[in-house]
């Protein structure tokens, strides 16, 4: 079970988050990927996107434990930006880019909804700047397209179940 903040043991996580170390030009970073459970009611979400932003402060701050250059990537089933799971999710220095807010996450979106389901973060100080060291956030960002490339034949609705009712985010950074 994953402690939180308080170092108490929470219940499992829907769906175990996964990390991966890699090093670049020297530098090492770790991906971590989540998917919060949905729940057709938002509050629902609340004590997993809590706990999960718990668990990435706690780990961020342990002293020399692989985590110079945390990021995370994944579904964390945000409806918005600034509702409470947006705003349990920043609450312990999780900063998604801002370069990410106009783009849209899944097929299925269309100019009359925005979602923020899927993010890309990492920790920053309280005036936003980073807490990475030796890599630089280049503020370009994005979400790539798929749907005209993969599976032409198939509906929006079959590709979903094909491939993912998602786009895949991009961010950059210098090393």
């Amino acid at each position: 079970m994953p402690p939180t903040a308080s170092g108490q043991a929470t219940t499992q996580f829907a769906r175990t988050p996964y990390a991966a170390s890699f090093t670049r030009a020297g530098v090492e970073f770790i991906l971590t990927t989540l998917h919060i459970i949905w729940g057709d009611n938002p509050t629902e979400r609340l004590p997993e996107i809590t706990d999960i932003a718990d668990w990435m402060r706690s780990w961020a701050d342990r002293p020399g434990d692989w985590n110079d250059n945390l990021l995370l990537f994944g579904d964390f089933n945000l409806d918005r930006l600034d509702d409470p799971l947006y705003q349990a999710f920043v609450s312990t220095g999780l900063f998604p880019p801002a370069e990410l807010n106009s783009v849209p996450r899944t097929i299925f979106d269309n100019d009359k909804s925005r979602h923020f389901y899927d993010q890309i973060a990492w920790f920053s100080n309280a005036d936003g700047q980073p807490l990475l060291r030796s890599l630089t956030y280049t503020r370009r960002g994005g979400s790539f397209d798929f749907v005209p490339y993969a599976f032409q034949d198939l509906t929006r609705t079959q590709l979903s179940w094909r491939i993912s009712d998602h786009y895949p985010l991009w961010v950059e950074f210098d090393t």
